[in-house]
């Protein structure tokens, strides 16, 4: 089963376009100009939105902004139903439309530009969103319009949201090498449990370890290192809230072999200690 998210660009004479979508269990990470809206329909499994890790399941929302790697990878399918997700692509010009300068779509806007690090909702019912979304991937013409219209007033009244990803300087990351800087993406993330090794990535380029450094740093706007310590931070602050392992094992399955060094990074990045972290969540 192919994944196709990343073939979907939108037509030069259209807005948006949206398309009801098989999940696969092999996705790679990708990223593309637009803005995107991915509902789940069906299937569980790993999103990985820039440096960030997490699960996704039936009725799972989230809003990318343009450039923003990622991925929805199926690890399970729910009884027989076919594992799919409606994406919706915004065109990345969309808010600098004149329609969208109107001061009744500023809250919209201001949603948009928060998208940069993906914004995942959280709905006690998402019936309605559900509703909107099939008709559009079903529609053409101004009932597309309509339909995406209606997605934004109910986006903007969930108050309960993440930010998924930490900041990535866009000032730079997209660009001709945009593929090179998702494989080395995709190797951390295959790898962060078993151990990241500089030379390792840096055979993915075909690059020695010094060059593929200055190259990581002046694509992505931070170090490799850097970036590694976030993902695996991500990872961690996601077992905490979500599960009830011990610390010690999150440690170990977020790729820190000592619990002095993930008690130190994990508070320089988030500002309390593990176990201060998760007693938020209780």
């Amino acid at each position: 089963m192919e994944f196709v998210c990343e073939k979907i660009f939108v037509p030069n004479n259209h807005s948006f376009i949206s398309r009801k979508l098989p999940l696969s269990s092999n996705a790679r990470i990708h990223s593309h100009k637009n803005f995107e809206l991915n509902y789940i329909t069906s299937g569980v499994g790993r999103r990985i939105v820039g440096d960030n890790i997490s699960g996704f399941e039936k009725g799972d929302l989230v809003l990318l902004g343009p450039n923003l790697p990622h991925c929805w990878e199926l690890l399970d399918s729910e009884g027989n139903e076919e594992p799919t997700c409606i994406v919706t692509h915004f065109s990345e010009n969309i808010i600098d439309s004149d329609f969208f300068q109107m001061p009744e779509l500023e809250k919209v806007v201001d949603l948009l530009k928060l998208s940069n690090r993906g914004i995942r909702f959280k709905l006690d019912d998402d019936s309605e969103i559900k509703h909107i979304l099939e008709s559009m991937a079903n529609s053409n013409g101004l009932e597309y319009y309509i339909g995406l219209l209606k997605i934004f007033n109910n986006l903007i009244k969930v108050e309960d949201r993440d930010r998924l990803s930490n900041p990535i300087d866009r000032s730079s990351v997209f660009s001709k090498n945009i593929d090179k800087v998702n494989k080395v993406y995709e190797y951390v993330f295959q790898n962060i449990q078993e151990g990241i090794k500089l030379e390792e990535a840096s055979a993915v380029l075909n690059m020695a370890p010094s060059s593929f450094c200055r190259f990581f740093k002046k694509k992505t706007g931070h170090t490799f290192m850097e970036y590694v310590k976030n993902v695996r931070v991500g990872i961690a602050a996601k077992l905490l809230a979500e599960t009830d392992k011990q610390i010690t094992q999150i440690c170990f399955e977020s790729g820190y072999n000592n619990l002095a060094n993930f008690n130190h990074y994990f508070k320089a990045n988030m500002g309390k200690t593990p176990s201060d972290y998760r007693k938020h969540f209780r």
